[in-house]
């Protein structure tokens, strides 16, 4: 069964045959919010929104330990897609640009960012040099060749803390350090993954050029942004629905 995790901009997923929804109690606390099951193609799929219903949880309050023990252990999945809405730094990845990004950079801090915090379970250490599975990966740029659309495959993540956006001199800090994109919920969600030993990537949309960018030399335009989330959105529907149409 395939999770996909829909972030800003795709709070449902209006492809999915929906067969139900069940609420799902964790040992770290409450999910964002009901899990909804149902299927795209030949496709199981369980679909959670990060935000919650009506968008009402900002990303340093997302309970992600939740979030990924429920679709892991509680619906059972072996793949997680993320979806999620970014900011573009480097000059190809413009408003409106798909990304599957092979890198990231944690910038959050406070967060609860492991299933394993000493006691019972132990000290567990995992590797993290490949933080997105290369096969998931791969399959999503091959749905997005599928669809027709232009999917970059190299892009790094720079997970900020949020909810503000960054000033243009932390956005300049983060190009030196090598980031190409920046977003708010990266982190600790894909580490989290990778303890429940469970293939995770993501697909991006690029929604707005990063502070000091593109034509956010001044100020960021927000109500430029709904219209490229929701046109950019239609097209990772899209791409899902032949990710789904291609599985075996």
């Amino acid at each position: 069964m395939l999770a996909i995790i829909g972030g800003s901009g795709l709070t449902q997923l209006s492809c999915l045959a929906i067969e139900r929804r069940e609420v799902v109690r964790t040992p770290y606390g409450e999910p964002s919010g009901t899990l909804t099951f149902g299927s795209i193609g030949p496709q199981q799929v369980v679909f959670l929104a990060r935000h919650g219903h009506g968008h009402t949880i900002p990303p340093h309050r997302v309970n992600y330990r939740a979030n990924l023990w429920a679709l892991v252990k509680a619906a059972g999945v072996s793949d997680i897609i993320s979806v999620a809405s970014v900011g573009g730094m480097r000059p190809d990845l413009h408003p409106g640009a798909l990304v599957v990004p092979h890198q990231i950079i944690d910038y959050t801090w406070g967060r609860l960012a492991t299933f394993f915090d000493g006691g019972d379970p132990g000290v567990v250490h995992v590797d993290f040099t490949e933080p997105y599975d290369r096969a998931l990966r791969e399959r999503l740029l091959c749905a997005g060749d599928a669809a027709g659309f232009k999917v970059s495959g190299s892009a790094v993540y720079a997970a900020t803390q949020g909810p503000r956006l960054e000033s243009a001199a932390e956005i300049e800090r983060l190009a030196r350090d090598g980031a190409d994109i920046v977003g708010m919920t990266g982190m600790p969600e894909a580490v989290l993954a990778r303890e429940l030993k469970t293939p995770y990537a993501a697909v991006c949309v690029v929604a707005n050029w990063a502070a000091g960018r593109g034509d956010s030399t001044s100020s960021i335009r927000f109500d430029q942004i709904e219209p490229v989330l929701h046109e950019s959105m239609g097209k990772v529907k899209s791409v899902i629905e032949h990710l789904c149409a291609a599985t075996v």
